[in-house]
């Protein structure tokens, strides 16, 4: 046992540089584990000048000053986030307000929808199913409620962390843009001198998750606004409700379209019924998820993220319960984090002894 352990340090820590890099992973992950919850906002302005730092190099790569570059980056970051507070937050707000005052009718009419089921299919379904459906269903929307109330009485220390994040995100984004470089040489300052394979996965580990981070915020706001114009032009309800939940829906692979149609044809459902318009909806919606995996995601993706399905279906579900929503949105960039890592590790091939 104790043989095996020993070659299989030595095969693949016999490196030095590999040792550092193990253990600065370890403590990477161990810091944003324990110290996540207090250094949430510094993470954020860390991603979102992530984000925006591609558009800083290509103005600069336009002979534009770099103080300019950042000035403008940041001036229009800061347009966008006036936008969504002054113009898309109210609005869904009131759809929001507007489903839960029109809930219970939706309810009424399902359940007299799913009283017909016996009639129609008996052999298929009986009453008793159907009732035991219906208390289900309240029986969720009873806890939906309750959790409802309860987030509405500790709203206030939510609404103090949500102005904190929007007085120091914004400040800490500007200084990321403004001193990326003297942060980068400080950073550097730390490492070890001898750093080739920590070079070699960090270029990687930019290339990857840069491609993929901005490509995705890029579909997510194409697939928004192209389904809002559909929806609004279709007359469905609450279009930009449904809109924001089909944009942030690429965000989980594979399951995410496939849970947002869920409440997308019972909305469409209970405004027009079996009717023509519930067709010309979910065939539009289907063409829009078509044209989004089939189309914009080659498009924007040019470096595909070489993962398997499987892969990715675990990392989501790891990161997503680690930290959440944002876990779930970096789920793929750090499955590819941990590809670049193993692909770069040294390594000894281990001995063969001589046959006799």
């Amino acid at each position: 046992m104790f043989k095996v352990l020993r070659d299989w340090i030595q095969r693949y820590f016999s490196d030095e540089e590999a040792v550092i890099l193990a253990v600065l992973l370890v403590l990477a992950f161990t810091a944003v584990l324990t110290l996540g919850g207090m250094l949430a906002p510094v993470l954020a302005g860390m991603v979102l000048a992530f984000l925006m730092q591609g558009l800083v190099n290509l103005l600069e790569r336009l002979r534009v000053p770099s103080g300019v570059a950042v000035g403008a980056v940041f001036a229009l970051f800061m347009g966008a986030l006036a936008l969504f507070m002054l113009v898309l937050v109210p609005l869904l707000w009131h759809q929001v307000i507007t489903l839960f005052n029109e809930l219970p009718g939706m309810l009424g009419k399902w359940q007299s929808l799913l009283l017909l089921l016996p009639e129609r299919y008996p052999h298929l379904v009986s009453d008793e199913q159907v009732l035991q459906a219906i208390e289900a269903a309240r029986g969720e929307i009873g806890k939906f409620g309750q959790w409802a109330l309860t987030f509405s009485l500790s709203s206030l220390p939510l609404l103090v962390n949500v102005m904190i994040y929007f007085v120091l995100v914004p400040i800490l984004v500007f200084f990321f843009l403004k001193d990326r470089l003297m942060i980068g040489h400080w950073v550097s300052g730390y490492l070890p001198r001898e750093r080739a394979l920590l070079t070699r996965v960090a270029q990687e580990m930019n290339r990857q998750i840069a491609n993929y981070i901005r490509g995705k915020v890029i579909e997510i706001f194409i697939c928004g606004v192209v389904t809002y114009i559909a929806f609004v032009a279709l007359g469905l309800n609450y279009a930009a409700l449904l809109a924001l939940l089909v944009g942030l829906s690429v965000v989980v692979p594979y399951v995410g379209a496939v849970v947002v149609t869920v409440p997308v044809t019972l909305i469409a459902l209970f405004q027009w019924g079996w009717g023509d318009q519930f067709i010309y909806l979910m065939v539009v919606y289907g063409i829009i998820q078509t044209l989004d995996g089939n189309v914009l995601v080659p498009l924007l993706f040019s470096e595909a993220v070489n993962l398997h399905p499987v892969a990715i279906i675990c990392a989501v579900l790891l990161f997503g319960g680690l930290w959440g929503f944002w876990g779930i949105f970096f789920a793929i960039p750090l499955a590819t984090l941990f590809k670049a890592v193993l692909d770069a590790w040294p390594r000894q091939e281990p001995t063969v002894a001589p046959m006799l």
